[in-house]
């Protein structure tokens, strides 16, 4: 009995592999359903009083990326449209010469943002901390916020913002459409992960 019993236990831990395999495969398939879905659906900007731009890589030689480069100019666009204040957000990476929130800061008044419209963050690592050190330097807390990030991350931004009580628009910016899988597999893991910390808060991720 106990040599037949062996190869059925083989069986079922396999079978419990697979099902776990596929489980996880549907589950990423659609939460990238959503993300495409929330990325393609953003309402246009309401009404709001800051812009809030999210960080991203700076290169060796200290100029903003090329992602970082279109989510500046978006961000420039609006405010030669409206100027009001800017925060620009993200610390220093290890692979980066400076923080991500100086050279954008240095970026936009290079190009006449008035100084005293920009803020910085520069201890920022993660979205969430992004948008609340940001909230924390302007007056009165203001809760209307325009957030610009890459088009694939403003969804989860401005989920974000609404879970820390904010009233967030949103515009996005393009990326090279070579990492457009990259970034969008990348996101969808990062849905997940938002997903099971706002209603999973015990598990250890």
């Amino acid at each position: 009995m106990a040599r037949n019993s062996r190869p059925g236990c083989i069986t079922r831990v396999f079978r419990m592999i697979f099902t776990l395999v596929i489980l996880g495969v549907l589950a990423f398939m659609g939460l990238f359903g959503h993300l495409l879905y929330k990325e393609y659906t953003i309402p246009r900007p309401g009404t709001y009083h800051a812009i809030v731009v999210l960080g991203a890589q700076v290169e060796r030689d200290g100029n903003p990326s090329v992602q970082l480069t279109w989510r500046l100019d978006k961000a420039l666009e609006i405010y030669r449209q409206q100027p009001m204040p800017i925060v620009v957000t993200g610390a220093q990476g290890a692979d980066e010469p400076a923080t991500e929130a100086s050279v954008m800061a240095a970026w936009l008044t290079d190009r006449g943002v008035r100084p005293e419209h920009v803020l910085m963050d520069e201890s920022s690592f993660n979205t969430r901390e992004n948008i609340e050190n940001a909230i924390k330097l302007l007056e009165n807390r203001t809760i209307d916020i325009l957030i610009v990030t890459s088009n694939y991350h403003l969804p989860r931004a401005m989920q974000i913002a609404r879970d820390l009580g904010l009233n967030p628009s949103g515009v996005g910016s393009p990326i090279k459409a070579e990492y457009w899988i990259k970034n969008h597999a990348r996101e969808t893991l990062a849905w997940g992960k938002y997903l099971v910390q706002r209603f999973l808060p015990f598990l250890p991720i």
